[in-house]
C-alpha cells in the first residue's frame, strides 16, 4: 500500500501565499519522481511542477516565477510554495508520485485526494 496524502489548501486573497505538502507512505522502495497537478472546474488536468530524485525540476509557464518545487527525499514529502496567487489559480491540487515499490518492480504513478487551493479576488 502506498499512500500520497497532501495538506495546505485553502482560501486565499489575491498576491497571497500557500504552501502544499505531499507525504509519501507505506511500501516505497524510491521515488523517481513527484509532482503536482491541479484541475479546475470543467477545465483537465494539468501539471503544474515537477520534481525527480536528484533535484531537477520543471514547471508549467503559469507557475514560473511564482511557484517553487521542493522535495526531502529522506521524509519522502514534496512541497509547493506558491506566492503571488492569482484567481486563476483556483483548483484542486493533486499529488503524484512515480515511484518503485520493490527493488526489481517497475515504477507506477501514484496519485492524492487533492487539496483545494481558492483565491479570491
Amino acid at each position: 500500500q502506498v499512500q500520497l496524502v497532501e495538506s495546505g489548501g485553502g482560501l486565499v486573497q489575491a498576491g497571497g501565499s500557500l504552501r502544499l505538502s505531499c507525504a509519501a507512505s507505506g511500501s516505497i522502495f524510491s521515488i523517481n519522481r513527484m509532482g503536482w497537478y491541479r484541475q479546475a472546474p470543467g477545465k483537465q488536468r494539468e501539471l503544474v511542477a515537477s520534481i525527480i530524485s536528484g533535484g531537477s525540476t520543471n514547471y508549467a509557464d503559469s507557475a514560473k516565477g511564482r511557484f517553487t518545487i521542493s522535495r526531502d527525499n529522506a521524509k519522502n514529502t514534496m512541497y509547493l510554495q506558491m506566492n503571488s496567487l492569482k484567481p486563476e489559480d483556483t483548483a484542486l491540487y493533486y499529488c503524484n508520485a512515480y515511484l518503485r515499490r520493490r527493488v526489481a518492480g517497475a515504477p507506477e504513478d501514484y496519485w492524492g485526494q487533492g487539496t483545494q487551493v481558492t483565491v479570491s479576488s
